[in-house]
């Protein structure tokens, strides 16, 4: 199954959510499914974007199952879990942009094709998908946070000494486990381009 395919499929299963056809619609019309997921480490590749959502997205589940078992969804819905997984990083749509770069390859200059980031709205990171995706579903309070703080201890907000997101994790155990598994998927599950 093709890595559009398999996303739609797990949303429509998921998430029904008011809005959420909208959403659908504006991924259809974004570069959401061909797009990479960064511009030079982990899926940076035509449609990485698409592929590191599911991968996200399996993760979490497997964390969600490792903590509280099989009644996992019990304790968070599984419309919550696609919503988290599959569109924590929204924000990466329409930033990468094509261009080529002279590389040396055997002695000789050659161009190589490369992304470069271009974004037309710096909202940040987390915040900004979380921007985007509330112009077309009411989110949770737990859904915003996990996708705002998905970035963990990398999030440039965190690296002055704040305790926003130790108290975050605390209060919010799912928001450390999206961090856990966007980690386990970039870093067990995707290609690093660049090494």
């Amino acid at each position: 199954m093709e890595a559009k395919d398999e996303f739609l499929e797990i949303f429509y299963d998921n998430i029904e959510r008011d809005g959420s056809e909208r959403l659908v619609e504006w991924l259809e019309k974004s570069d959401f499914f061909t797009c990479p997921a960064s511009a030079r480490r982990h899926s940076a590749y035509k449609g990485g974007l698409c592929q590191h959502s599911i991968n996200v997205y399996k993760r979490l589940v497997k964390l969600l199952e490792g903590e509280y078992g099989s009644q996992w969804s019990k304790k968070v819905s599984p419309e919550s879990v696609a919503i988290m997984g599959l569109l924590h990083d929204v924000c990466k749509v329409g930033t990468y942009v094509e261009d080529l770069k002279n590389v040396k390859v055997d002695g000789k200059w050659e161009q190589k094709p490369y992304y470069r980031v271009e974004d037309s709205l710096p909202y940040g990171h987390g915040e900004k998908s979380v921007y985007i995706l509330s112009a077309f579903i009411k989110l949770t309070r737990e859904e915003a946070l996990a996708i705002n703080w998905h970035m963990g201890e990398y999030d440039a907000r965190v690296q002055n000494g704040s305790g926003m997101l130790s108290d975050v994790f605390y209060k919010y155990p799912v928001c450390f486990l999206l961090h856990l598994a966007d980690l386990s998927a970039t870093y067990l599950d995707e290609k690093c381009e660049t090494l």
